[in-house]
């Protein structure tokens, strides 16, 4: 039985893939989290839903307490654990680049000193950009990266890190995935997005169709986009997840790589809006304001390497359903 180290695996998606991973049964599971972001309540669901697994509360800014877990002995570690605000990210880069770049290359170290064989790491569109432009397929892994904020430009560095790491370390091997746009909520209806004050638009939006919020804004309507509105790839969390179990079987007979995990499709801001106005049945309010920094107006995946090399089909590729589970999870917040 192969042991797992998740890091923030309390938090949104961390815990979607910690699930799956339990649902498979094929794992001793150590999760990792400071609840920062995460939630002590997320690990309870998992545990009475999915089975159980070993917690374990501290921050990967201690970096001896990081080195003495790694020490006890892993096959994998899926590293999530990081600071994910765009705007924030340009407020406070330093937090950004401690906590995401810094921290993992510690973690890193302290995979290849413990022989830690395999490390799937969450990464970003982010570390695109702001495109020129994007074909019809999409961005595909090989397009430049060019971040335009230090949230991409953190986990960019974190991919080299990685990168240089395994080509010096023989028996460490590694996949990125860069993620668009992740939404929704467990089909099994038992965890989801919790964060009150979470950014993404899909969880705003329910919220606001709940009264939770009196409106939501729209971040500029003056994109070169068919409607003025940002387009991103919406993925719901459990194909994401997903992915993930196909990179840790990927690695068993393969070299690293790094994968795009999308649907190849985008949805303009105001779509999605739309989307959740009709699922919900509510006509609230939305105001638009100025843009924020560090949005790029669009992003859409091109993820044909990762269908083409692993056994990954997305299970839930429509905006309504999307839209539609983090309305019923929001409900129950």
């Amino acid at each position: 039985m192969q042991k797992i180290l998740i890091t923030g695996g309390a938090g949104y998606i961390g815990s979607h893939v910690t699930k799956e991973l339990l649902k498979r049964g094929d794992y001793k599971i150590t999760v990792v989290d400071n609840l920062s972001t995460g939630f002590e309540e997320t690990i309870g669901r998992l545990k009475k839903y999915y089975g159980d697994f070993e917690f374990r509360k501290f921050d990967l800014s201690d970096w001896k307490q990081t080195h003495d877990l790694v020490a006890e002995g892993f096959d994998a570690i899926i590293h999530f654990a990081a600071a994910l605000v765009v705007p924030e990210s340009v407020e406070n880069p330093l937090k950004y680049y401690l906590n995401n770049t810094a921290n993992t290359a510690n973690l890193i170290q302290a995979a290849v000193q413990n022989g830690v064989g395999k490390f799937i790491f969450s990464s970003t569109a982010a570390v695109y950009g702001e495109p020129a432009s994007i074909p019809q397929t999409g961005i595909a892994e090989d397009a430049p990266t060019a971040p335009i904020n230090p949230y991409g430009h953190s986990k960019l560095m974190s991919e080299q890190v990685l990168k240089d790491a395994a080509k010096a370390h023989e028996g460490f091997k590694y996949v990125a995935l860069r993620y668009f746009n992740v939404a929704g909520a467990d089909m099994g209806g038992k965890i989801g997005q919790s964060t009150k004050n979470a950014t993404h638009l899909i969880k705003v939006a329910a919220q606001t169709a709940l009264g939770k919020r009196d409106r939501m804004y729209i971040f500029g309507d003056d994109y070169p986009t068919a409607d003025g509105t940002c387009i991103r790839d919406y993925i719901h969390v459990d194909d994401l997840s997903l992915a993930h179990l196909e990179a840790l079987d990927y690695l068993e007979d393969h070299q690293s790589d790094i994968f795009n995990v999308g649907y190849g499709r985008g949805y303009s801001v105001s779509e999605v809006v739309q989307t959740m106005k009709e699922i919900s049945g509510q006509d609230f309010e939305v105001v638009v304001t100025d843009r924020r920094a560090g949005d790029p107006a669009a992003l859409i995946a091109d993820s044909s390497r990762l269908r083409q090399k692993t056994s990954w089909r997305p299970q839930y590729d429509d905006l309504a359903l999307i839209c539609k589970s983090a309305l019923e999870w929001e409900k129950k917040l």
